[in-house]
């Protein structure tokens, strides 16, 4: 099955990311997420994460691309995540100039917790 085929019918094919993202080498750690245009203060990224009830894994939440590939900066974060429903989104809370690393102020292992720390 070729590309053509894959995505008949499709008006757009799958993106992991939204647009105006890519993951790029991190100065902070690892890879990282980055902005690839100008993002202005408040703009809504999807969903960062999804809330796991299943019992099946280690972890409450499971990490959409979006959720996988942002760092954390205590001091600098750029963006927040707030609880939505069964899910964590995330948005911009400062002006992102292009290939300006996207971060958030998060706890590593209890995520909705920090956001009850609030």
């Amino acid at each position: 099955m070729n590309k053509e085929e894959i995505n008949k019918g499709n008006s757009k094919p799958y993106r992991p990311l939204p647009d105006g993202l890519y993951i790029g080498m991190s100065k902070i750690e690892g890879n990282g997420l980055f902005a690839s245009e100008y993002l202005e203060s408040g703009k809504e990224l999807g969903i960062s994460h999804i809330t796991n009830k299943s019992g099946d894994f280690d972890r409450d939440l499971i990490r959409t691309p979006l959720g996988g590939f942002i760092n954390h900066n205590n001091d600098k974060a750029n963006c927040e995540i707030y609880e939505c429903g069964d899910y964590l989104k995330m948005r911009t809370i400062k002006e992102i100039r292009p290939s300006e690393e996207l971060t958030l102020n998060y706890k590593l292992y209890k995520p909705c917790n920090y956001l009850k720390d609030e």
